[in-house]
């Protein structure tokens, strides 16, 4: 098991991460150029949308505006981008991500990772990689989370030109707590923080002085 903290302190740049744990779950967002770090967290009526922080300064919001969290009736959907509402739309994790693929970013071709959480505290998460021009669909099933674990996985496994792409299983981590979370990512690329634990909400963004 990692020690999260130290995870995210020694790498400058995993991009957005999702971790689940048994009674919590984090999703963050960092940003190197000024249209992804243009952004902030805001609560909607089924979870969270991203939204500039300077509308005057988006220059392409295809790819950096969307809901990342949305709440169903099978539970909570939780993805680093729109692929969140085809999940919804089709009430199957595995079948709406079927029909997506890796961001068209190239050449980071930017994964996109996903997490179900369902009511009786199982999860499934899953990335969809770019490899050799082909989509590489990975799906991971947990039964659940022992108390103070979980998984994380990210987009990147740190910085670089092109951005690598995340790589195995998702790695399994201890959770601490909101306010550590945030303080361990990286000071310069942090942009926003979302955190659920045992159904509270708290959102955190750079912009807002959070």
């Amino acid at each position: 098991m990692r020690d999260f903290l130290e995870l995210l302190r020694t790498n400058a740049y995993p991009g957005r991460g999702i971790a689940v744990g048994k009674d919590r779950v984090y999703y963050f967002i960092m940003g190197r150029s000024e249209n992804s770090r243009n952004r902030v967290f805001e609560l909607t009526e089924d979870g969270i949308r991203t939204k500039a922080y300077d509308e005057s300064k988006m220059v392409d919001p295809s790819l950096i505006i969307y809901h990342p969290v949305r709440e169903t009736e099978k539970g909570l959907i939780v993805t680093n981008g729109d692929q969140t509402d085809t999940i919804r739309d089709y009430g199957d994790f595995k079948a709406g991500l079927m029909t997506r693929e890796y961001e068209p970013d190239e050449p980071n071709f930017t994964p996109r990772i996903s997490a179900m959480i369902y009511k009786d505290g199982s999860f499934d998460i899953s990335i969809l990689k770019h490899r050799d021009g082909r989509c590489l669909r990975e799906f991971f099933c947990y039964e659940g989370a022992s108390e103070g674990k979980g998984y994380f996985i990210s987009t990147y496994e740190g910085d670089g030109a092109p951005l690598p792409t995340f790589s195995g299983e998702p790695i399994e981590i201890d959770m601490p707590e909101p306010e550590e979370v945030w303080a361990a990512l990286n000071a310069d690329n942090k942009v926003s923080l979302y955190t659920n634990v045992k159904g509270e909400v708290k959102l955190f963004n750079k912009h807002l002085g959070d």
